[in-house]
């Protein structure tokens, strides 16, 4: 009995320190060091939020840039149920789905090069990816700026505009934020 009683005060303790103090005192200083990653990196236009910046969405209207395929379950992008497909590269249902967004990708970009760029044919881990390479948004280029009636200088640019680029250079790759790019453009025929 001598030993119980220690025993459940250290356990109020732990639980009082971990259960309580510690997700407070994190959430304080997030909302305070780091509010709008705190709360989601929410995309705010017109008072209106429109996505994160974070959480890649469904586009697909010929104007509009898309972002890698979401395999997430119900509905693309679904960031309640975010999950790749599960299928092994050596499922012949994955190399079906492929050449299927294969086909799709070069009937909706029938002036871009013949090689489609692999991430917009593979669904990520997540399915909740939001950038694409530099090089598979210039692949769809031509596409948007002609179903937007701009020149393909201007999407270029544009392009450009939105490529993230890591602080030091060698880490990671650059990377086009699909949801800000297209939000942009919509701003840019405004």
């Amino acid at each position: 009995m001598t030993m119980l009683r220690p025993a459940i005060m250290l356990l109020l303790l732990l639980t009082l320190i971990t259960g309580s103090l510690y997700p407070l005192v994190t959430t304080a200083l997030g909302q305070w060091w780091f509010k709008e990653q705190a709360n989601g990196s929410l995309i705010e236009q017109a008072g209106e939020i429109r996505g994160s910046r974070l959480i890649g969405q469904a586009f697909s209207d010929a104007k509009y840039f898309q972002g890698r395929p979401s395999a997430t379950a119900e509905a693309p992008y679904n960031p309640m149920a975010s999950g790749g497909s599960n299928l092994a590269a050596s499922n012949p249902e994955l190399d079906k789905q492929v050449q299927a967004r294969v086909d799709a990708l070069r009937a909706a970009n029938p002036d871009a090069d013949r090689t489609v760029p692999v991430e917009l044919v593979t669904a990520s881990a997540s399915g909740l990816d939001y950038g694409i390479s530099p090089q598979a948004a210039a692949w769809q280029i031509p596409r948007v700026a002609h179903a937007r009636q701009l020149s393909v200088e201007q999407v270029a640019q544009e392009v450009a505009k939105q490529t993230q680029k890591p602080m030091p250079g060698f880490i990671g790759q650059p990377v086009v934020n699909v949801v800000q790019l297209n939000l942009a453009l919509d701003a840019l025929q405004k």
